[in-house]
């Protein structure tokens, strides 16, 4: 059974919009089964409201239609989690909601770049009672690549 993990926003809009090559490949591998994505319907509008702003097509060619078949996609394919709201530990609300989806999720993993989710020993501490480990966007992929 493929490993559980959870994907920052971040790196799905990095991979949809090729600024990043890892997340792109990332998503590849996703799309192949190397691993489960794990998401909430808070998660899926967050990335549809971000890829569909006006900046977001002029600046990287996205169409309306290539978003939408992502979005299908993962809501074909991911794991969808419902969301309580009921932790309240980030900076960022966004950075709780991912928080949750993992542990509601019981993902194994946490793909994420952002500091405030890294950096925090608290936050670390949570996940990892609830059998979740942070994990860099590389190190994930080399995890599922080897």
């Amino acid at each position: 059974m493929p490993v559980k993990a959870v994907v920052d926003s971040n790196i799905w809009i990095s991979g949809v919009t090729a600024t990043s090559e890892t997340a792109a490949n990332l998503i590849d591998e996703w799309k192949r089964g190397k691993f489960k994505v794990i998401i909430s319907e808070q998660q899926i509008i967050e990335i549809y409201e971000v890829l569909t702003r006006p900046k977001f097509s002029l600046k990287y060619g996205i169409t309306e239609k290539e978003i939408r078949e992502l979005v299908q996609n993962i809501k074909d394919e991911a794991e969808r989690v419902t969301l309580k709201g009921n932790i309240e530990l980030c900076r960022d609300p966004d950075d709780d909601m991912i928080l949750e989806t993992a542990i509601r999720g019981k993902a194994k993993y946490l793909i994420t770049g952002d500091k405030d989710i890294t950096e925090d020993k608290r936050i670390s501490l949570l996940l990892s009672q609830h059998g979740t480990t942070v994990i860099s966007l590389s190190k994930f992929f080399n995890l599922i690549s080897s």
